[in-house]
C-alpha cells in the first residue's frame, strides 16, 4: 500500500489524457457556484465507452462523483472513474465519495491531485486502494491545480484565491486627472470581464467606486445575470445609500457590506433590513485589515475572489502581497497626465511580482495575464 503522500506513479495512455481533459473542462463548468466546495469534474469509462459524466452542483452538492454515478447506474461495475481531486473520505453534509466508489464496484480511479484539506489529504485514495481498487494521482495535476487554486488557497492559506482586474490606458492609467472616470475598454473586453465575473465566487469593490459610478457588479449578458457572485462593498463608515444598484437588487443578487466598529448599529440594522449582510473587521493604517476581510471570505465559504476596485484598493492589495492573479486590460490610446493604476506605486511593483502568463488581442484592447510562479 503507497504511503499517504506519496502519489502512485500514473502510466497514462492517450486516452486517458483525453478523459481527465473531458472531466478538467466538466468541472470548470461549476466555477464560482459551488463554494464553499471545489468545482470537481468526473467522467467514469469502460471499454472506451463514456458511460457517464459529473460535476460539482451549484452550492456544492451532490459532488461530481456522486453525479456521475448516478448517471452510469450499475454500468459503473469494472469501469475506470477519472476525477479532477480525490474523492473525499470524510462524512460531511453528505457521505464520503470514497465509499460511494466502492458500492459502485469501480475498478481503477485516475485522480488529478491529493485534496489538501486536512480531512481528506491521501485517506480518500487510501480507503480505495484498501479495498483493492487501483488508483493512479498525478494526471493533469498541473492543470487540476489551476482549476482548484481557490480551493487550495482557502485550505492552505485562510484566504480566498484573489485575482486583480485593471482597465488601464496604454500609458498605465486608470483615470482623468481629478479622479475623473473614463471609459477604457471595448465591448469585448468588458464582456471578457463578464464572463470573468461568472466564474467568481464574489467581486470585491470599494465604497468609493460606488459612489461614482453606481455600478451593478453582475454578469449583464445573456442568459448569465443568474452566475452573478456575491458582491462585496468595503465601507468603513457605512455609508452605502439604499438607491444604489447593489442594495436595490440584493434580493437577486446577494451583497455583503464590510465596515469597522464605528458606524452605529441603526445604519448597520438599516442595511440588513434591505437583506444585505455587514461584517465588521479591523483597522490598519486607518483603513479597513484587508487581511482581515479576505480572512473573513473564506470563513463564509468565498474561495475565487475577483477584485474591481479603484488605484487605492488595487495598491494596498499589492502592498500587502495578496494578488495571487492580475488582469490587465490595456487599451489602445493613452491618457498621458492622470490617475495611475496603483495608488502611489507604479505599475511594476504588480506585475513584478508576478509571472506573465500571456496576452491576447480582444477587440481594440489587449488583455494581459500575470500569476504568482
Amino acid at each position: 500500500m503507497n504511503d499517504v503522500s506519496t502519489p502512485a506513479p500514473v502510466n497514462s495512455t492517450t486516452d486517458d489524457w483525453r478523459y481527465m481533459a473531458l472531466a478538467l473542462s466538466l468541472g470548470r463548468r461549476g466555477l464560482g457556484h459551488t463554494w464553499p466546495n471545489p468545482a470537481v469534474g468526473a467522467v467514469i469509462v469502460k471499454d472506451g465507452v463514456i458511460l457517464a459524466r459529473g460535476w460539482t452542483q451549484d452550492g456544492g452538492r451532490p459532488h461530481a462523483e456522486i453525479e456521475a454515478l448516478r448517471r452510469a447506474k450499475k454500468l459503473a461495475q469494472g469501469a475506470t472513474m477519472y476525477v479532477t481531486l480525490e474523492p473525499c473520505s470524510h462524512q460531511g453534509k453528505a457521505p464520503p465519495c470514497a465509499d460511494a466508489i466502492i458500492r459502485a464496484g469501480i475498478a481503477r480511479v485516475v485522480s488529478a491531485m491529493q485534496d489538501p484539506n486536512p480531512e481528506v489529504a491521501g485517506q480518500g485514495h487510501e480507503r480505495l486502494r484498501a479495498k483493492g481498487i487501483a488508483v493512479e494521482v498525478g494526471l493533469g495535476e498541473a492543470e487540476a491545480r489551476r482549476a482548484h487554486v481557490g480551493h487550495v488557497t482557502r485550505i492552505e492559506q485562510g484566504r480566498p484565491h484573489v485575482l486583480l482586474k485593471l482597465a488601464i490606458s496604454a500609458d498605465g492609467k486608470a483615470g482623468l486627472p481629478g479622479r475623473k472616470p473614463v471609459s477604457l475598454s471595448g465591448e469585448p473586453a468588458r464582456e471578457r470581464a463578464f464572463q470573468m465575473r461568472a466564474q467568481h465566487d464574489a467581486i470585491l469593490v470599494g465604497i468609493g467606486t460606488v459612489l461614482a459610478d453606481n455600478p451593478h457588479l453582475t454578469c449583464r449578458l445573456p442568459g448569465m445575470t443568474e452566475r452573478s457572485p456575491v458582491r462585496v462593498v468595503l465601507d468603513s463608515q457605512l455609508r452605502l445609500p439604499l438607491s444604489t444598484s447593489v442594495v436595490a437588487t440584493v434580493r437577486e443578487t446577494p451583497t455583503w457590506v464590510f465596515t469597522s466598529a464605528n458606524p452605529s448599529a441603526i445604519a448597520q440594522e438599516i442595511l440588513e433590513q434591505k437583506g444585505c449582510k455587514v461584517f465588521r473587521v479591523g483597522e490598519r493604517d486607518g483603513k479597513l485589515d484587508i487581511g482581515d476581510v479576505l480572512q473573513v471570505l473564506a470563513e463564509q465559504g468565498i474561495t475565487r475572489l475577483m477584485v474591481e476596485g479603484g488605484p487605492t484598493m488595487a495598491a494596498s492589495l499589492v502592498a500587502a502581497d495578496l494578488v495571487d492573479e492580475a488582469v490587465l486590460i490595456r487599451a489602445d490610446k493613452s491618457i498621458g497626465a492622470g490617475i495611475a493604476a496603483l495608488e502611489g506605486m507604479p505599475l511594476e511593483a504588480l506585475t513584478a511580482k508576478l509571472t506573465a502568463r500571456g496576452s491576447e488581442r480582444v477587440g481594440t484592447d489587449t488583455i494581459e495575464v500575470y500569476e504568482r510562479g
